[in-house]
């Protein structure tokens, strides 16, 4: 099988499974997606792939000193502690109704993310 090809499979897939992740989760706790979609779509992305080179979905928004200490610790894994807690996002993907960069919007499209992300 092609590695490349195989990269490009599991990144896609995680990329879905973030997606609906973070749609559920938004739908779930009463919270938004930013007004930028923008924001949404690199958060999601990022968290696809430190899902894909960690085995988790670390938050991407933070700097670690150790990612795979972090990962394995569990408590940046998104949801972290402070948004399972407090509804405290540091990333803007989980917005409650009342923060000005919150948007009117639980979803978010494949077609929007690679759109948004695509260099």
């Amino acid at each position: 099988m092609n590695t490349a090809n195989s990269t490009k499979q599991r990144t896609e897939k995680s990329l879905e499974a973030m997606r609906h992740f973070s749609e559920t989760y938004a739908q779930r706790t009463g919270t938004y997606f930013c007004s930028d979609l923008s924001v949404t779509a690199v958060v999601v992305e990022g968290l696809a792939k430190h899902k894909d080179e960690l085995g988790a979905p670390l938050c991407p928004c933070r700097h670690y000193e150790d990612k795979q200490a972090e990962a394995a610790a569990a408590y940046w894994n998104c949801p972290c502690v402070p948004m399972r807690e407090r509804k405290e996002c540091h990333c803007m993907l989980f917005l409650t109704p009342d923060n000005d960069f919150a948007g009117d919007t639980q979803s978010i499209t494949a077609e929007e993310i690679r759109s948004y992300t695509s260099h």
